[in-house]
């Protein structure tokens, strides 16, 4: 690797060293990737993207730059849009006093009073450990079972299953069974 770089020569000191070291990395992360760099630095100045950018760099930051804003409660009950039945139906009422389930539970996550966290959560329901900068596609929804005590999840269409019952305190033993008993794609 050294000699593909033009790297690769006697080494007397610890400067020297560092010297290969630093031409080196500087070979692999950007001479290498010179020609990749300039292919998209073309694709941004189709239709003057690059140069609005460039005047107004902050304007797209939050959807180009990942940032570690915590995630919270709130986030996780406004990006879930819950799939209800028809207004008036018995089920609907059920369902609604699930979705206030829901919203505490999520409290309960996020102020640390329940098993798992936020974070958790949205593994367990999308499969990602944090939300990504353009949003989630498809839309993360709810749908209610009838015939599991607990949670259900699709990641591939982000969609999460809640369990109809009759108890907050039952609601919140079986969604930290469901989701800390399927740690989701291996990660623990």
């Amino acid at each position: 690797m050294l000699q593909t770089a033009g790297c690769l020569r006697h080494v007397a000191t610890v400067e020297e060293k560092r010297e290969i070291v630093s031409d080196y990395l500087k070979w692999y992360i950007i001479d290498r990737n010179s020609s990749v760099i300039d292919r998209f630095r073309e694709g941004l100045s189709t239709l003057e993207f690059l140069t609005a950018l460039q005047q107004h760099p902050t304007l797209l930051a939050s959807a180009l730059c990942h940032s570690e804003k915590q995630l919270t409660a709130f986030d996780l009950e406004i990006l879930f849009k819950p799939d209800l039945s028809p207004s008036g139906s018995n089920r609907r009422l059920k369902e609604s006093q699930t979705m206030g389930y829901w919203a505490d539970y999520l409290l309960d996550c996020e102020e640390g009073q329940a098993d798992v966290s936020v974070e958790d959560v949205l593994m367990f329901a999308t499969g990602l450990s944090s939300l990504p900068p353009s949003g989630l596609e498809p839309l993360p929804q709810i749908e209610f079972l009838d015939d599991s005590p607990f949670p259900m999840a699709k990641t591939c269409t982000n969609s999460l299953k809640l369990p109809l019952l009759d108890s907050y305190t039952l609601f919140k033993s079986q969604m930290d069974f469901g989701i800390q008993n399927s740690p989701g794609f291996g990660c623990f």
